[in-house]
């Protein structure tokens, strides 16, 4: 199912033992359009302290009560790495993060999450325990391989790229307002576009896969799609998000389906 990265923006995190922060915002790599950290607001029990939190650590949404529960302590989460929420992050940064909770990191292998789609066990699966994390030796040794001091700079913040100006092959045509994501492999699936700037009350979708370009300097989405094109699309309606409104959408802009793609 597909979910809106500004319903996330905000939940309560708790941990096995207790609460530990809320959702402050989401950092993703724009190489294959994944979410990879939830930036955490510890608030007061950790000098309000800013955490990383993969979706590997990540158990379970209740979209209703907007809770996130995480499978972690809070013990973890107060001796976790002291890293900087501000951008870029360093690939050893990221290294220290895994190690520490256990987790495979996400670039080793060639699947979405290293060797699989999911970064946890998919709804209506066992949940696997964290297991614990590798030795000494092989932190400093995968940390050494994957240092990275200028930071990795495939890694964006939804907050920064919410409001980017939407450039269709024929002219501007409105901004980004909020991201949906798959809630089980954390993929950005869509941007929803706001587009009142044109014309009233219309909100469409667009797929990262058909993103001509980004500037990051001038905060602008170059999109391979005319601007008659974007106004035409079927209306984005979160209330009637179903296969059969992105169906419709794929077939008006003449794109193959990723759900008939194994692998995307």
């Amino acid at each position: 199912m597909l979910r809106s990265i500004n319903d996330l923006q905000g939940n309560a995190l708790h941990a096995t033992d207790g609460d530990i922060g809320t959702v402050e915002e989401f950092f993703f790599d724009d190489q294959s359009w994944t979410v990879r950290y939830l930036v955490t607001d510890t608030g007061g029990w950790l000098t309000d302290r800013q955490v990383l939190l993969s979706p590997a650590v990540v158990r379970g949404v209740d979209w209703e009560t907007k809770g996130v529960q995480v499978g972690i302590t809070r013990e973890q989460v107060k001796n976790s790495p002291d890293i900087s929420t501000h951008m870029p992050i360093s690939r050893q940064a990221e290294a220290e993060l895994s190690n520490h909770y256990g987790y495979q990191p996400y670039w080793d292998g060639v699947a979405l999450w290293g060797t699989g789609l999911y970064p946890y066990a998919p709804t209506g699966l066992a949940m696997p325990p964290i297991p614990p994390a590798p030795a000494a030796h092989e932190l400093a040794r995968e940390a050494d391989q994957l240092a990275r001091p200028e930071g990795d700079p495939h890694l964006r913040s939804t907050r920064e790229v919410r409001g980017y100006h939407i450039h269709a092959s024929d002219g501007e045509i409105g901004h980004v307002s909020d991201f949906l994501i798959d809630e089980e492999t954390w993929q950005i699936r869509y941007l929803v576009l706001d587009t009142r700037n044109w014309w009233p009350g219309k909100h469409v979708l667009i797929a990262p896969k058909w993103i001509d370009s980004i500037d990051w300097e001038s905060a602008t989405v170059s999109v391979k799609v005319a601007k008659d094109t974007i106004q035409h699309a079927p209306e984005y309606d979160p209330a009637a998000l179903t296969r059969e409104y992105e169906a419709a959408l794929h077939r008006h802009y003449d794109r193959p389906a990723y759900w008939e793609d194994r692998r995307q």
